[in-house]
């Protein structure tokens, strides 16, 4: 009886220390799609600058899905979120707002 409860109270321990007190729900890789959740990260973080017409000298729009893949693909947005240099002087990304752009990436960019 008194290893049952060992392991019981091992096991509380262990779920509680597991739990989070963050409540953003990151989908997973394969449910992560522009229309869902990509077009809203970039709608509420880029478009100040990278909307139509461009603003504050940025080079390119990002209005649109084939917009954002090739920033993906041939700017470095990833990279340019990551380090903080983008976007310029507004609220930077969450860590789960980059790796729902991570995994839109790797599921290779479902609309």
């Amino acid at each position: 009886m008194k290893h049952f409860f060992l392991l019981l109270l091992f096991l509380t321990f262990s779920l509680i220390s597991c739990s989070s007190d963050d409540d953003t729900v990151i989908p997973s890789q394969n449910d992560v799609t522009y229309t869902n959740d990509i077009k809203s990260i970039i709608d509420s973080k880029c478009l100040n600058c990278h909307g139509n017409p461009l603003a504050n000298g940025a080079p390119i729009s990002l209005t649109n899905l084939d917009e954002v893949k090739e920033a993906v693909i041939n700017s470095d947005l990833i990279g340019r979120v990551e380090d903080g240099s983008m976007p310029q002087g507004g609220t930077r990304l969450t860590p789960a707002q980059i790796q729902a752009i991570k995994d839109w990436k790797a599921a290779n960019y479902p609309l």
